[in-house]
């Protein structure tokens, strides 16, 4: 275990672990009843959410514990090949959605749309409906299921394996806890649960930072900074070794554009969430509004 957590028992996550999953369960309770019953509430919870709780709970949605987890090894593990090249991809994805809330969303507004899948109906008839359906289906399958394995690696090593569980119990538990998580909750729940997940996800970051910074002696974000550049692990932009470098600052940046717009525009999930906003303008603002979230995390 590393030293970080070498203080904090199995027991003592697994509390902390429950008493969240709980509070999701609450939460997922309370905007049940406030959102009502019937189908309209349960895809698109009568259009009455609000836009700033929508985009500070995208954050958390955009940037998964596969983000989490995974950059700031890269980071450190790519070195000065890698460093923080990924801003640049970051960068284009605000673009992106400043292009899905100019282009996209007043398309799905004007149509009134559920499923975003269906304007394909619309437009290019049934066969396109279900191919477009169906690809989100298996790139959200594949997607969820590597998402479903890095938690359950962590929470098992941290965990479950103190108590002797072997993995696929610790798979089995998570899928059941997901099960009656999502049961019978519509889109208001996942707006609200999104926020909370968001809140505790940042909190987690800066006492992750905070955390680091005091075991390596760092008193302010300037001298953060200075340690980061001294390794050798700082550097943003790439424009020098043109466009064979896999970091160059063009194919990052376009990159970002073209993921945001996949992977936000043209995918239920994240804009089933947008299209419960009370009006286009207030989805537009909440993209916005997100996209400079994006930025600065």
């Amino acid at each position: 275990m590393p030293p970080l957590l070498s203080g904090l028992s199995p027991l003592a996550l697994l509390t902390t672990i429950s008493l969240y999953f709980f509070l999701l369960l609450f939460m997922a309770w309370w905007a049940n009843r406030r959102s009502g019953a019937g189908n309209q509430s349960f895809f698109s919870s009568s259009q009455k959410s609000a836009w700033y709780l929508i985009a500070f709970g995208t954050i958390g949605g955009s940037l998964s514990g596969v983000t989490f987890v995974s950059l700031p090894g890269q980071v450190g593990a790519g070195a000065a090949n890698q460093q923080f090249a990924y801003w640049q991809l970051v960068m284009g994805n605000v673009v992106g959605y400043w292009i899905i809330a100019a282009l996209l969303l007043p398309v799905y507004y004007r149509l009134r749309l559920v499923s975003i899948y269906s304007y394909l109906e619309t437009r290019f008839g049934i066969a396109t409906y279900k191919t477009g359906a169906s690809f989100f289906l298996l790139s959200r399958s594949i997607g969820t299921a590597f998402r479903l394995f890095l938690t359950a690696m962590v929470l098992h090593n941290f965990i479950f394996a103190a108590f002797g569980l072997p993995f696929f119990a610790t798979v089995l538990t998570i899928l059941a806890l997901i099960f009656i998580y999502t049961y019978k909750n519509g889109i208001q729940t996942i707006v609200w649960t999104d926020a909370i997940q968001t809140l505790f996800m940042l909190a987690s970051v800066f006492f992750a930072v905070y955390t680091l910074s005091s075991a390596l002696g760092i008193g302010s974000i300037g001298d953060m900074w200075q340690r980061i550049e001294s390794a050798n692990l700082g550097q943003i932009f790439f424009f020098d070794n043109g466009w064979e470098d896999p970091n160059n600052f063009y194919k990052q940046f376009f990159s970002g554009v073209s993921i945001a717009i996949v992977m936000t525009g043209l995918d239920q999930d994240m804009m089933q969430k947008n299209l419960t906003c009370r009006s286009l303008w207030e989805a537009q603002k909440n993209l916005i509004v997100f996209s400079f979230a994006v930025l600065l995390m």
